[in-house]
């Protein structure tokens, strides 16, 4: 509340010195006083013509409110375009009458001032008056349109992320299970270890994923931890390499971006493959980081994998651009000769 009350603060304060600097122009830019000229033609009350020019300063800074947030807002916005020049009129031919007779009855004393005299000196400064606020409700709607707007898309890309973020979830947790059955299947020793490292990875999931960001070394953790979970399940069929380097300083990635590479590479560079070999490589590096991953595959069955799938690189993609746009990240992808790499870079500050 405290910032939102000094906001409102902020902006009276500064409507207010505009007023005072704009009625206050008439009396910096007139020329100076010479003794020896007649200062008026007629006798004026210096005190009453102070007070009355403040009572129709008022009535003119009363306009400026009353037509951007009542005339403009219930009368133009609705497009009653007539009722609205009707009013303005109105207010025109109010504030003539009220300025017309305070300076005839309180400012001058003879009987020499005339409506005449006095009627293009209240067209102008209520014509300027009047631009002055339709300029400023136009400016300020363009802001607080430009706001809203702002906010809608954040909080669509918000939306979006969280439901690209929700669909790699369950398609990771349905291949670590298949590989628990499979485990249990061979009744293996390996069984136990498998499921701490696979409690492991949904506590992971349960309580990290659901920040903005985690450190790259907790990820790089949930990504081997994975890889092993399946070499578990593999064994000596499939070659896997994976080269992690140490990175040159702490940073923070944004979670489950990096394994549906991983996983895509599994599911596809296994199965009725000869010599299935999987290589990756992560490395972090003056603030940009390095992640490859290559595996062989077969044309044939990619196919029916991506049609099983639920999901596939196409939403990695999706939110990468969401996160990083295009000038902060580079994603490449290859497949020749029954090798499907992806190469993909980002600036992480």
């Amino acid at each position: 509340m405290k910032p939102i009350r000094y906001k409102k603060g902020l902006i009276i304060v500064i409507h207010a010195a505009a007023w005072i600097l704009l009625f206050s122009l008439p009396y910096l830019l007139r020329p100076s006083y010479n003794p020896n000229e007649q200062r008026h033609s007629q006798p004026v009350n210096e005190t009453a013509s102070f007070i009355t020019s403040r009572l129709n300063d008022l009535m003119l800074i009363g306009f400026f409110y009353l037509n951007a947030g009542v005339l403009i807002v219930r009368l133009f916005y609705r497009k009653k375009y007539f009722w609205y020049i009707v009013s303005v009129i109105a207010c025109f031919a109010i504030f003539t009458f009220l300025s017309f007779n305070m300076v005839k009855t309180f400012v001058f004393t003879d009987a020499s001032f005339s409506f005449r005299k006095h009627l293009p000196f209240c067209v102008f400064v209520f014509l300027f008056i009047l631009a002055c606020s339709i300029a400023y409700k136009t400016i300020k709607d363009k802001i607080v349109f430009e706001n809203l707007a702002r906010e809608r898309l954040n909080e669509n890309l918000k939306t979006e992320l969280s439901l690209l973020r929700s669909q790699v979830s369950p398609h990771f947790m349905f291949n670590v299970l298949n590989n628990m059955v499979a485990l249990a299947r061979k009744q293996s020793d390996l069984l136990e270890p498998s499921l701490i490292k696979l409690s492991s990875l949904m506590r992971y999931m349960l309580y990290e994923t659901g920040e903005q960001k985690v450190s790259l070394e907790k990820e790089t953790e949930y990504l081997q931890s994975y890889i092993d979970l399946q070499l578990q399940r593999f064994g000596k069929k499939l070659v896997v390499n994976v080269d992690v380097l140490p990175a040159d300083k702490q940073y923070d990635i944004e979670p489950m971006l990096l394994i549906p590479f991983v996983e895509n590479a599994f599911k596809h560079g296994t199965g009725m493959i000869d010599h299935p070999q999987i290589d990756i490589s992560l490395k972090a590096l003056n603030n940009i980081l390095y992640f490859t991953v290559q595996n062989k595959y077969d044309p044939a069955s990619q196919e029916i994998k991506d049609s099983a799938s639920g999901i596939g690189l196409t939403n990695v993609q999706r939110r990468l651009e969401l996160l990083y746009g295009n000038h902060k990240h580079e994603l490449i992808i290859n497949s020749d000769n029954n090798t499907f790499s992806i190469s993909l870079q980002i600036h992480l500050n």
